[in-house]
């Protein structure tokens, strides 16, 4: 290591030079676990930009923050410490001056891009057998095998086969042939092979005995199979994906530097891909729009850019396959080249397009692929767009790539690499929202083009867009005026010319609205013990609240003070707080499940808490305060007496016996029942679906539920993965499941099999939300119910969202009969 004498400028240079490699090699986290010059919140600003944008993004926060001045004594010394004791050792490698021979570099950065290329098979491996290996050869330490351990026992083997793989090809060169031999030894022969082992294995062992002294196993793969040592630039990616691994592409974080492409050919084998298969005959490339489909495009086919709003199960995204093959047909006979990309807001989207939609009318004439990912094994999303005709992918991937080719950091995608952008659920094109983010770099292209036209220069071609949605909304207004700003302000975002729907009546199905009031119980004896509690504590902490317990107000007076009582580090009215934030979920808990939960519910977070105060050192020596102490035993006075009452069912509330008597009515009354039902939480959907499947009588009329939700980390209810949304949804396509219990996660987008009913249990958001969760009642006779919780105002807020629905029926309407030039100077 360089002498403590050496200039801090020197050290800065030497990391600013290492920067490209640094962020390849870092993990944030764990880096920042053995830093000891920075402040907690310095740090906790990196931790929070690696949560939202990815690891690569926060190494750059993280290198600034090291390199900025002022400096404190020895701090490029500990820096490197704190590479090397987090296990980042390549990384400090760099920092110390051993600099690996160029052409080992080279042979590394190869090993590390097949292993990536390869990852949707090399995630089938055992991964806890083989983690053990690994760490025995030093491949990885003993925190990364806990790291392994955990992610396998809570998200499954592949999950935690993406966690090894992103860790070993973080090593020192050298890492690939120990690992090809971990996979020879752990019986992964087909792994073995695919990733260049030889199939002669004696000739192999001996291979593996003379590479030992080498610094990298790459030549291994070169000796046993001279194909796979192909350049990366010239390599085809060509791995056959199985579908229980496709969730390795999923969950994109925003602002991902890098990007995974699915690594099977488009052109997928029929049996990969039921959707796409019954497609794949010559008729079915023919795609066939209804009138009214074809007089919603027509603007678009001639080049203009638009926003086709029609109804949820209308065909929007079978019009936009049908204009970007129009649109690449005309482009081809032209002599020039195509490139859509088709932007989506939702994870699950990205495949549901891909696979229903795009592909099976596309794939004989034009290379479609897709993108979406969080996983640390990606590839460049710039050479996706290259090698084919169609992208589809999360709008924060192409923002990402956009500002990459802006900053000059790398070579990105630029605005004019493309010829049509499709915008799916476009009303988010707003501000602040990832969709405006693009159209804004649209917008001022455009800007710049109409200058150079002017000094008689070349304008920088654009791609044109098209706008997809159901209900570009009103905004929140109360007046036509506005309604019709808001709408106007969306084209302008979109640069659209016209927006583009059909007469309402036309073609619409309307299910039938039912609204199930409720009535307060009769006695509510388990709230009463709550409400008991609380009082307690607000005379403990001297607090007045002026609304009713469990409400919406009540709720935001408690965070309020929460968040003042930290703020001024009272501890006593912060601790206090919280435990009344839990109560008062436990109140509207007890409103809309069963009272057990809600028991249940409580019951698990002072467990937690007590849990938590407990020394590691003496599980009986409690470290907790007066107040900690008091609100314990509070809980602990009334828990007998809350189990008890639990368990008394003439005490449960109103609205579930609405929502069981709509289920039982539902199926008892269609012949082949199908439903969904939204609530608020994901705690609800989760108790709901239990209670469902404890419920004999629901299982007698064939009632076979499962619940949907989100797959980010903001709840503290374990999410959905991609893999689990998809697999629900897939049964409840084809009937395995007949009741689906969703969160909004289900609301927009996802093309979910007509419904013959939707519930809306107690949640009710705008009038977007709603016209969507409409939509998903599409058969004949399907109906609409809204069931009332208490505290929710549901039945208020629904008429409210009605009557903006009519205003933006109205309000499109008005836009449409203005002529081009009114149109275009508003």
């Amino acid at each position: 290591m360089a002498s403590d004498t050496d200039t801090d400028e020197t050290w800065e240079t030497l990391i600013e030079n290492f920067k490209p490699r640094l962020r390849e090699l870092i993990s944030v986290n764990r880096v920042l676990d053995y830093i000891d010059f920075m402040g907690p919140a310095q740090k906790e600003q990196i931790r929070q930009k690696a949560r939202t944008d990815g690891d690569i993004a926060a190494t750059d926060l993280l290198i600034n923050a090291v390199i900025t001045k002022p400096h404190s004594t020895g701090w490029f010394n500990a820096f490197v410490d704190a590479l090397l004791n987090s296990g980042c050792v390549h990384a400090a490698d760099y920092m110390q001056g051993n600099l690996p021979e160029p052409e080992v570099e080279a042979e590394n950065d190869y090993c590390v891009l097949l292993i990536r290329l390869l990852s949707p098979s090399l995630v089938k491996m055992k991964t806890q057998e083989v983690c053990v290996h690994c760490l025995a050869q030093e491949l990885i330490n003993a925190e990364d095998s806990e790291r392994i351990t955990a992610e396998i026992r809570n998200n499954g083997s592949i999950s935690g086969a993406r966690e090894l793989l992103s860790i070993i090809v973080r090593g020192r060169p050298g890492w690939f042939s120990k690992f090809l031999q971990i996979l020879r030894e752990t019986e992964h022969k087909h792994l073995y092979e695919l990733t260049g082992g030889s199939p002669d294995c004696e000739k192999q062992d001996e291979k593996l005995s003379s590479l030992k002294g080498e610094p990298t196993g790459s030549k291994a793969v070169t000796e046993a199979s001279p194909a796979a040592a192909e350049s990366p630039e010239h390599m085809e990616i060509n791995v056959t994906e199985d579908p229980e691994t496709t969730d390795l592409y999923e969950g994109a974080s925003p602002k991902s530097e890098k990007l995974p492409v699915s690594s099977e050919p488009s052109q997928q084998p029929d049996g990969a891909n039921p959707a796409a298969a019954a497609a794949r005959s010559p008729e079915s490339n023919d795609i066939v729009l209804r009138d009214y489909q074809e007089e919603v495009a027509r603007p678009a086919l001639e080049g203009k850019n638009i926003i086709i709003c029609l109804p949820t199960g209308s065909g929007k995204t079978r019009v936009a396959v049908y204009i970007t093959k129009k649109h690449l047909d005309g482009r081809r006979a032209e002599g020039q080249s195509g490139k859509v990309v088709v932007l989506v807001n939702k994870i699950p989207l990205v495949e549901q397009h891909y696979s229903a939609e795009f592909l099976p009318f596309l794939r004989s004439s034009y290379k479609v692929e897709r993108v979406s990912g969080d996983s640390q094994l990606k590839i460049s999303f710039t050479e996706i767009v290259k090698k084919n005709d169609v992208i589809i992918c999360t709008a924060q991937i192409l923002e990402n790539y956009l500002d990459r080719s802006n900053s000059g950091e790398d070579e990105g995608v630029n605005l004019s690499d493309l010829t049509l952008i499709v915008i799916d659920e476009c009303h988010h094109t707003q501000k602040g929202g990832v969709y405006n983010h693009i159209m804004m770099r649209y917008l001022k292209q455009k800007h710049k083009n109409r200058r150079l036209m002017k000094e008689q220069k070349e304008p920088v071609p654009l791609p044109q867009i098209l706008g997809l949605t159901a209900s570009p909304g009103v905004g929140g207004a109360t007046k036509m005026e506005k309604a019709e700003e808001h709408i106007l302000r969306i084209c302008a975002n979109l640069d659209a010319s016209k927006i583009m729907t059909r007469s309402l009546g036309e073609h619409k199905k309307e299910p039938r609205k039912i609204t199930l009031t409720v009535e307060d119980r009769k006695a509510d004896p388990f709230g009463d013990v709550i409400k008991k509690i609380m009082i307690a504590i607000h005379a403990h902490a001297d607090l007045s609240p002026t609304c009713d317990l469990g409400s919406q107000n009540y709720e935001q007076w408690v965070v309020q003070k929460e968040r003042i009582a930290a703020t001024e580090e009272n501890q006593k009215v912060r601790v206090c707080a919280d435990h009344l934030r839990q109560y008062s979920e436990g109140l509207n808990l007890s409103n809309t499940i069963r009272m057990r939960d809600a028991f249940s519910f409580l019951n698990k977070y002072h467990k937690e808490e007590l849990k938590r105060k407990t020394s590691p050192d003496d599980d009986q020596n409690i470290k907790i305060t007066v107040t900690e102490k008091f609100l314990f035993n509070l809980f602990e006075e009334n828990k007998e007496e809350l189990q008890r009452l639990a368990d008394i069912p003439q005490y449960e509330n109103d609205s579930l016996s609405k929502l069981r008597g709509k289920i039982l009515q539902e199926f008892s009354s269609r012949e082949e029942a199908r439903g969904i039902i939204f609530t608020k939480t994901r705690r609800s959907a989760i108790a709901l679906s239990q209670w469902i499947q404890e419920n004999p009588k629901f299982a007698d009329i064939g009632v076979k539920a499962a619940y949907v939700i989100g797959g980010g980390d903001q709840s503290v209810v374990k999410p959905m993965t991609s893999a689990e949304q998809k697999d629900v949804l897939k049964k409840f396509g084809n009937g395995d499941i007949n009741l689906l219990i969703a969160t909004t996660v289900a609301e927009e987008g996802l093309d979910i099999p007509a419904c013959n009913f939707v519930i809306r249990y107690g949640l009710v958001t705008n009038e977007i939300a709603m016209i969507q969760a409409k939509g998903r009642g599409r058969a004949e006779d399907s109906s609409y119910t809204l069931v009332e919780v208490k505290n929710s105002g549901v039945v208020e807020k629904e008429c409210v969202n009605e009557y903006r629905t009519k205003m933006m029926d109205k309000a499109i309407d008005k836009i449409r009969a203005l002529n081009q030039a009114d149109y275009d100077r508003r």
